[in-house]
């Protein structure tokens, strides 16, 4: 198997894995307070992340690689998963699920600036259609419904796009795991002392939903998913494998529609099909 088709396999399965991210964030924000359910995936998943790295015994990164790490640690260890929780307050999994659209986009773009890749001009043109039919899905919608939810979904889909690039980069030395599990070390000590600061006064009412959703999001969204993600970018290339991202909301809504019984309509069918029919054509120019 070549490189390349390895890097379109591993970044599938982290696709997948990441389906399920939303709504289980959405099952957990009906009864955890959206700071404490960041803080808490990513202080579980740091705690995972420091045990694989002692069972391994992997060197510790380079002093230059720190400020890389910083980039990823904000981006997806922090910011995507503090700025859905928040937003999932406001709109439903299925609404959030088709800005997800955007990240292939927002991922090529960080890809040019921050990991030296040059697609071909065709490659914009169905990246950017794409990420066209979910914000006109978004308008139709109306953004009035909700502005707060679909700005703060917007924002966590740029700081995550960053990440995304920025960790694919430096996993071509570090390694995929490697590089999620150092993110998620180094906000370790800030991530335990929020998770005290913010921790709620009772566990009591918590149902198991809520504590499968925070274990989910914890093992497979905050560590396990990145390590075939990461995998993926750094063989396929961030602008080509990233475009795998438009197929996230056609997994997701099946999972809002299945297990959230959320109502996903006609309109949300048509505009996945249709971001999905351009990561053929994304493909063929990302090189």
């Amino acid at each position: 198997m070549d490189k390349a088709t390895s890097g379109w396999i591993n970044g599938f399965i982290g696709v997948v894995i990441f389906s399920g991210s939303l709504p289980a964030t959405r099952v957990a924000v009906m009864q955890f307070d959206p700071v404490f359910l960041t803080v808490a995936r990513a202080a579980i998943a740091g705690l995972l992340g420091l045990a694989l790295l002692l069972a391994f015994k992997e060197k510790r990164p380079a002093r230059t690689d720190l400020a890389s790490l910083l980039i990823v640690a904000l981006g997806v260890v922090v910011g995507f998963p503090l700025l859905t929780a928040l937003a999932l307050q406001h709109i439903t999994s299925a609404h959030s699920i088709v800005f997800i659209g955007l990240l292939p986009l927002s991922t090529a773009i960080f890809g040019v600036l921050r990991g030296g890749e040059r697609p071909k001009p065709a490659f914009w043109l169905f990246s950017a259609l794409g990420s066209a039919l979910v914000a006109g899905f978004a308008l139709m919608q109306g953004l009035a419904a909700s502005p707060l939810g679909d700005a703060l979904m917007l924002a966590a889909i740029i700081v995550c796009g960053l990440g995304y690039a920025e960790g694919a980069k430096l996993s071509r030395r570090l390694g995929g795991w490697q590089v999620i599990s150092w993110a998620l070390v180094l906000s370790l000590p800030i991530m335990l002392i929020l998770l005290l600061v913010y921790r709620p006064p009772t566990f009591a009412n918590i149902e198991w939903p809520a504590w499968l959703s925070l274990a989910y999001l914890a093992l497979f969204s905050m560590l396990i998913g990145f390590v075939f993600w990461y995998r993926g970018l750094a063989q396929g290339g961030i602008a080509a494998v990233g475009q795998l991202q438009l197929l996230q909301p056609f997994f997701g809504l099946a999972l809002a529609a299945t297990l959230l019984h959320e109502p996903v309509s006609a309109m949300m069918l048509v505009v996945t099909v249709g971001v999905i029919l351009c990561v053929a054509g994304a493909r063929r120019f990302a090189r």
